[in-house]
């Protein structure tokens, strides 16, 4: 299960949001996205340390450590990767899904829910 980094570690990360007990989420999606990768742990699709590996694998394909402004992007990348070494998705299931929110954002009024249905693609 997840754990805190250490003290240190959050020392070498500025850009990461903390409070006085530790990690923050800067954005909802973040929340999100962590709530998840718990939820399919949960469910028994993939085993911790095999996530540890798949996003950290992700990190080092970045160049390693950044300020922590883009762990949660690195988060979703090893996400979509290790769903797609699983078996669940494929590449073009997760691109095409993902022009479908893009397009279903900009097609929502500002101030609105953003939602899959207003893709003005989508088959209703």
């Amino acid at each position: 299960m997840p754990t805190l980094p250490d003290p240190a570690t959050l020392q070498e990360l500025p850009g990461l949001p903390c409070d006085a007990a530790g990690p923050v989420f800067a954005e909802p999606w973040q929340a999100q996205a962590f709530a998840l990768v718990v939820d399919l742990h949960r469910r028994g699709l993939f085993t911790w340390p095999e996530w540890a590996e798949a996003l950290s694998a992700e990190i080092a394909e970045h160049g390693g450590r950044d300020d922590g402004s883009h762990y949660y992007d690195f988060w979703l990348e090893a996400l979509e990767h290790l769903l797609i070494a699983k078996g669940v998705s494929s590449h073009d299931e997760v691109d095409d899904l993902a022009a479908a929110w893009s397009r279903a954002a900009e097609a929502t009024p500002h101030g609105t829910p953003i939602e899959l249905a207003n893709d003005p693609l989508s088959r209703r």
